[in-house]
């Protein structure tokens, strides 16, 4: 059965370029062009998953998202643009699972999305999975995305889970920024460098949210980051 998506931005040439991408791969694509109508359309006709736009009229993203999130836990994606933080950050805290940065390939896009579903449907249907990495406090599944700190839940976008998934699969190890923009962006996809720095700064600042003593990601400057042993960490 084709998984359908909602597509809420005020932009027509981003949902007609979007939605007819998105289509080409097979996904059923309704469009919105505000928060409101997105609202109204949701409710006759829910989607596995929505793309909003942080900015629109007659009703923000942030302010769809709390409503939806009042009901739903459908998986939600924002387009931000890069003075968006603030609000990013709202969103991510309200249960978005992601966010993207406009302008956007389509092809990023489309490997958020399939990620997206991903962790929505493993964790609908757990199953034995073994695909896990345990170093110490830390616990990850990479199957459902899901991370633990001393038995806390950590709530991780799809990108942060990408980039700690990278570094503590090899512990000790330092990863430089390319790489680390490879494993959660792709190939082939140029980045400000300072993206992967605000990546990992969220990343430490949601860990020490559950513990203030955490110290595991270590910046080796002008090199890149490592996920510390236990002996490094000693």
């Amino acid at each position: 059965m084709k998984k359908r998506l909602a597509l809420v931005d005020d932009d027509q040439n981003i949902l007609t370029s979007v939605s007819l991408a998105l289509e080409s791969e097979g996904y059923e694509v309704d469009r919105y062009t505000d928060g409101e109508q997105a609202l109204q359309g949701l409710s006759r006709r829910p989607a596995d998953l929505a793309i909003l736009d942080i900015k629109m009229p007659r009703m923000t993203g942030i302010e769809l998202l709390e409503k939806l999130r009042a009901k739903s836990s459908m998986p939600v994606i924002f387009l931000t643009s890069k003075d968006d933080e603030l609000d990013e950050a709202l969103g991510l805290g309200l249960g978005a699972d992601d966010y993207i940065t406009k302008p956007f390939s389509q092809r990023l896009l489309l490997a958020r999305i399939q990620a997206v579903l991903r962790r929505a449907s493993a964790s609908e249907n757990p199953s034995t999975n073994t695909n896990i990495i345990r170093h110490g406090d830390l616990m990850l599944d990479a199957e459902r995305h899901l991370v633990q700190w001393k038995d806390k839940d950590v709530k991780l976008t799809v990108t942060e889970f990408l980039l700690l998934h990278s570094l503590a699969a090899r512990p000790g190890h330092v990863k430089n920024r390319d790489q680390l923009m490879d494993s959660a962006y792709g190939e082939s996809v140029f980045l400000d460098d300072r993206t992967i720095d605000s990546h990992i700064k969220r990343l430490r600042r949601k860990f020490k949210a559950v513990d203030d003593s955490f110290d595991q990601i270590e910046t080796l400057y002008g090199i890149g980051y490592r996920y510390k042993t236990e002996q490094q960490a000693d």
